[in-house]
């Protein structure tokens, strides 16, 4: 969920400065990492760099496409073909971690002088922990917060400087912004039958109290007939039902929606298509006292169990994380750290934008952790479809998916 750019440093001083020391043998060991990312993202880039430092280890790279990495890891793992080093969509890491098949790097960790815990945001070191332990390393992250057209704002007599900060005020929002002869809706979000609808949502339920473990709460429910009013007053296309988060942040950018609710991974594509001033906001709250939740994204590190050369790994990890100042420098990914400093871009609105992401990343929560995620995000996104599409109210449609989700919990 996240857009890249790339731009090669090609100074290594500091690393022998920030890592343990390597000694090199007169044969490498060899360290293999698969993940998603391109040419332009991190991983085959970071590894081009460490491989350049003659450590002793060498590193091969594997990209592996999305719909694979869950099969393909498992498979690999249980017929002993595992790579040492694997990233992992985040709401994936609890079915590795709780099967074993994740090496416990809670006391590699401890005696690190380079990964730090306390570091992380919440959500993205929530992640990585199973049973008390650490299984992984966080290695970016993104959330979603409220995009806004200020122009469309002014055009209907509402304040560009006071955004929408909770629910009832989105919705009295998006009213005074639909105008159906202009082809514009207040709003634009993803309520998709896929993980995009339960990213969506579950922050909804988490901040009126709810979670995946109390679907069926008062306040999900509420927050699900917000939803449908949303839908069925028009207020947001009916597609919102179909689309995913790119196309329906489209819809923003092209002037026919005022708000959408999306992450950073949008903002190169809409400092280059919005011809508009916007500015973005935290996620509405269901009343001003209430506590924040957004949504949390993107992947972890973590070592297999199986691995042969464990210490030679975590290593490798340091260094990926040593390297953490250059996430969103060099890749445009946010890193998964409180304590790093996102440098100026020189575009005034995208700068602006993601103070409000570093932010609301303070209060991102992971999906799950749980090893059964897909089944329970599956339950969530039955009940949104059925609720949205009139065929049960909000409260039948989560009592519904809360009795599917307690038989997966057990």
């Amino acid at each position: 969920m996240g857009i890249s750019r790339y731009a090669m440093l090609g100074a290594f001083a500091l690393v022998s400065l920030s890592l343990p020391a390597f000694s090199a043998s007169a044969e490498d060991v060899t360290i293999s990492v698969w993940s998603l990312d391109r040419d332009i993202q991190p991983a085959p880039n970071l590894i081009n760099d460490f491989n350049k430092l003659n450590s002793g280890i060498k590193v091969e790279y594997r990209q592996i496409q999305f719909d694979d990495v869950v099969s393909e890891a498992m498979r690999a793992y249980s017929t002993g073909q595992a790579p040492d080093i694997i990233a992992v969509d985040n709401p994936e890491h609890a079915l590795f971690s709780s099967r074993g098949a994740f090496l416990d790097l809670t006391d590699m960790i401890s005696k690190s002088s380079v990964v730090k815990p306390e570091n992380y945001f919440p959500g993205p070191l929530a992640s990585v922990t199973w049973d008390g332990k650490l299984y992984g390393i966080p290695k970016a992250t993104n959330t979603i917060a409220l995009y806004y057209n200020k122009d469309m704002f002014k055009a209907k007599g509402l304040d560009p400087n006071k955004p929408p900060q909770t629910w009832d005020e989105l919705v009295e929002a998006a009213r005074e912004l639909t105008d159906p002869a202009a082809n514009v809706y207040g709003l634009a979000f993803s309520a998709k039958a896929n993980e995009e609808g339960t990213f969506q949502f579950l922050p909804w339920a988490q901040m009126a109290g709810g979670g995946y473990d109390s679907i069926n709460s008062e306040g999900a429910v509420k927050a699900l007939d917000i939803w449908k009013t949303i839908i069925g007053e028009k207020l947001a296309s009916p597609d919102s039902l179909t689309r995913g988060q790119w196309d329906s942040t489209g819809t923003f950018n092209s002037g026919n929606a005022a708000m959408a609710i999306s992450g950073p991974w949008e903002l190169d594509r809409m400092i280059k298509e919005a011809k508009f001033d916007w500015g973005v906001t935290l996620l509405p709250v269901p009343e001003i006292s209430a506590e924040r939740s957004s949504a949390m994204g993107d992947f972890n590190w973590a070592i297999f169990a199986s691995t042969e050369h464990p210490q030679e790994a975590f290593k490798v990890l340091e260094y990926f994380v040593s390297q953490d100042n250059r996430m969103f420098k060099d890749f445009g990914q946010l890193p998964a750290r409180s304590d790093i400093a996102i440098p100026p871009t020189g575009e005034p609105l995208k700068d602006a934008a993601l103070k409000v992401f570093l932010e609301q990343l303070k209060y991102a929560k992971p999906r799950g952790p749980h090893p059964e995620w897909p089944k329970i995000s599956k339950a969530i996104q039955d009940a949104i479809q059925a609720a949205l599409t009139g065929q049960m109210t909000s409260r039948e449609a989560l009592d519904q998916a809360a009795a599917k989700i307690k038989a997966v919990l057990g």
